[in-house]
């Protein structure tokens, strides 16, 4: 790893864990609640204690005023929900585009498992092969989606995250096991940071207790869009995520020193 590439992934994070906001469903979803008034949610999430940001490469002029100094991270691939098949992320930018855009990092997301692997697996190659030239973090989303595979099976996570590693990826974003210890063997599986992700809102206090769980079976962060950019208050929601995440805080304690509502 190159010093520029220590450098900026010391702006992604604290200490070696990250708390990571992706915006990019803009891209997949359009508007929805949260990206409307997208400058109002980075200004949130990053005074909540977010470390970092991440959009698609033309959202880049809405980011920088308002990330209150945090990273940015742009994505090089995507789908939407309107067209035939969403696991069929196809390119949308490039390592250059990103640096002028701003960005500390890039971020690519593989579905394993699907019909679209064998060219997600080169377009990941790729990237990483352009990224490494000039110093600049590459976040691989490693998901097991598609036919015959189980989302959230430990193994196929294992794999999945390893997949990452193989082929260059700085952080790794996958799902949630759902639970510690199944979790285990999945940031077992790579000695890259392993990130997961947030998908559909759950409750606060699920959210949070899977965002523990990870971190106790070794995990270093999250890569939380929705759960977070679609609360009713994104900001006090980042701030107990990096509570659990920065602070070594329980889910309960996150929640109440957030301000939030304690389900029972």
């Amino acid at each position: 790893m190159t010093i520029g590439t220590r450098a900026r992934l010391a702006r992604l994070g604290r200490d070696d864990a990250y708390v990571i906001v992706p915006m990019d469903h803009g891209l997949t979803m359009g508007p929805v609640t949260g990206l409307r008034d997208i400058e109002s949610t980075i200004d949130a999430v990053t005074r909540g204690g977010a470390d970092a940001v991440l959009t698609q490469k033309g959202i880049a002029e809405r980011v920088h005023p308002n990330k209150n100094g945090k990273g940015y991270i742009v994505h090089l691939n995507g789908s939407t929900t309107i067209g035939p098949d969403t696991q069929d992320k196809r390119v949308t930018g490039t390592v250059e585009e990103a640096i002028r855009a701003g960005a500390d990092a890039v971020s690519i997301h593989l579905n394993i498992g699907s019909e679209h692997e064998h060219r997600q697996l080169e377009d990941l190659a790729q990237v990483s092969e352009r990224a490494s030239r000039f110093g600049m973090p590459v976040l691989a989303m490693c998901y097991v989606r598609g036919h015959d595979v189980e989302p959230t099976d430990p193994e196929q996570l294992a794999h999945a995250v390893r997949i990452g590693e193989e082929l260059g990826a700085d952080l790794i974003k996958t799902a949630y096991s759902g639970d510690a210890r199944s979790f285990e063997s999945v940031t077992a599986a790579t000695t890259k940071p392993v990130l997961i992700a947030g998908g559909k809102p759950d409750t606060d206090r699920e959210t949070l207790a899977a965002v523990r769980g990870a971190m106790d079976a070794g995990g270093a962060g999250v890569s939380m869009g929705r759960s977070i950019f679609q609360h009713d208050d994104p900001e006090a929601m980042t701030r107990a995520v990096a509570g659990v995440v920065h602070d070594d805080q329980s889910a309960e304690a996150a929640l109440e020193r957030a301000g939030l509502t304690v389900e029972a």
